[in-house]
């Protein structure tokens, strides 16, 4: 899914075997978003020469910059976290390198939910993962229904990081 904080952002489904990287929207929050989308809005359009009239239209009606569509993954799906920084690693207990399933943590309105758990149980919120981390699409096929009973009982562990 998307936090409730790229709701105001284009979105779209992941796709099985997609690259995606991390990324900073204009919200303010760390999403998912395809490289490809990320270089097409960097990009700058091809300059050609204008008329005085389209320099005076530009002026007045500027071209508007592509947004980049956050890319959503449906809860279960099955991840390969890249590039995870050395701290991450110590503190979870995991490699450089991680098969993660794509979860919610949380159903408390207004609060970051989106998370990846490891094999050994662990979980970090998408948030707290670093700008450009590299992630692959494994697997779509486990993505499960949301147990919003569960989601919606406070996890002490991640009480501390919503105030």
């Amino acid at each position: 899914m998307c936090d409730y904080s790229l709701m105001a952002v284009p979105n779209r489904l992941a796709r099985e075997g997609e690259e995606l990287v991390s990324h900073r929207f204009p919200t303010g929050s760390l999403g998912l978003a395809s490289p490809a989308d990320l270089k097409r809005a960097s990009d700058p359009p091809l300059h050609r020469r204008k008329s005085f009239l389209r320099s005076v239209m530009e002026f007045f009606d500027p071209p508007r910059a592509v947004p980049v569509p956050a890319v959503c993954i449906p809860p279960g799906a099955r991840l390969e976290l890249q590039d995870i920084p050395t701290r991450i690693q110590k503190e979870l207990g995991v490699e450089a390198t991680a098969v993660v399933t794509f979860t919610q943590i949380s159903a408390v309105a207004n609060s970051y939910r989106d998370a990846v758990r490891f094999s050994n149980g662990r979980e970090i919120r998408l948030q707290e993962l670093r700008e450009g981390q590299r992630v692959r699409v494994l697997d779509l096929s486990l993505a499960e229904e949301l147990d919003l009973a569960r989601l919606r009982v406070e996890r002490p562990e991640f009480a501390h990081r919503l105030r």
